[in-house]
């Protein structure tokens, strides 16, 4: 009996893959004031930057309740899946992981779930459940795939380019004058997922730099088994997988930053995500 891959909507995967893979994503909630809508259900990559072009305060989120992953679960079961390998948001950055793991345990009288941290966000979560959903595919059983992904989460490197400050301020993780002071220099921050968390990772003076600094991250892996590309509304992201094809001539898989990563990224980010042996 095949394991049914269930993740949630911060995996930024692109919804014709997820169909393909026959992978389930349980949505998370974003709040604009007093209006909630159901990521990637309500609203869209382009209506929530739309949204937060117009907002002085940053939405917020929040993790499915364990009741969705609950039904999920139940309706794997339900389709004939003998089991369900569910990978999550890091657990450091949401209650989803926790949501995630009360569902499972409402819906083991009807399935046997296994529940596992991706410790990473993004595309990098999203290539963890690319990997378990052809691991399924190709006969792996729930043991398997649950090992597979666990390894999966401790060699995923998550890299990315912040283009502008501006969400950081509206979330008063940055002062208004630094912020300024960031963009008349066109100062782009480097970010890293760390441990599960997201930490500093550098900086680099403008957006060629920052794109270049990237690049050779990739450039120095002796050893890629996956490459990806996440982006926030970047027009031209396609210049930046081109440059990586060259590097990795393999499959490069590209995902649009939705509402879950973007509302603490801005607009404007880029990043690669890459698993090493």
């Amino acid at each position: 009996m095949t394991v049914k891959i269930v993740t949630d909507s911060s995996c930024d995967l692109p919804q014709e893959l997820a169909d393909e893979l026959g992978v389930e994503i349980v949505p998370l909630t974003i709040r604009f004031g007093t209006e909630e809508f159901v990521d990637r259900h309500d609203l869209t990559p382009a209506q929530f930057w739309s949204r937060c072009a117009d907002s002085a305060v940053l939405p917020e989120t929040a993790a499915p309740s364990p009741g969705a992953f609950e039904q999920a679960f139940r309706a794997a079961a339900g389709q004939g899946s003998g089991s369900v390998v569910c990978v999550t948001l890091s657990g450091a950055l949401s209650a989803t992981l926790q949501a995630a793991t009360l569902g499972a345990t409402a819906a083991g009288d009807a399935i046997r779930v296994d529940v596992v941290d991706s410790r990473s966000v993004t595309m990098g979560l999203g290539m963890m459940v690319v990997a378990a959903a052809r691991a399924s595919a190709g006969g792996a059983s729930a043991d398997e795939v649950g090992a597979l992904v666990r390894s999966l989460a401790g060699r995923t490197q998550v890299w990315g380019a912040l283009d502008t400050l501006d969400n950081l301020r509206k979330g008063g993780r940055i002062g208004g004058a630094k912020a300024l002071v960031a963009s008349v220099l066109s100062i782009k921050p480097i970010i890293e997922v760390r441990d599960g968390a997201v930490e500093e990772g550098g900086r680099q003076r403008t957006r060629a730099k920052a794109w270049a600094f990237l690049v050779d991250k990739v450039r120095a892996q002796p050893h890629l088994e996956s490459l990806a590309v996440m982006h926030a509304q970047v027009p031209d992201v396609e210049r930046l997988v081109a440059e990586l094809s060259t590097i990795h001539p393999g499959e490069i898989i590209v995902g649009e930053i939705g509402a879950v990563i973007g509302a603490h990224s801005g607009p404007g980010c880029v990043g690669v995500v890459f698993t090493t042996p």
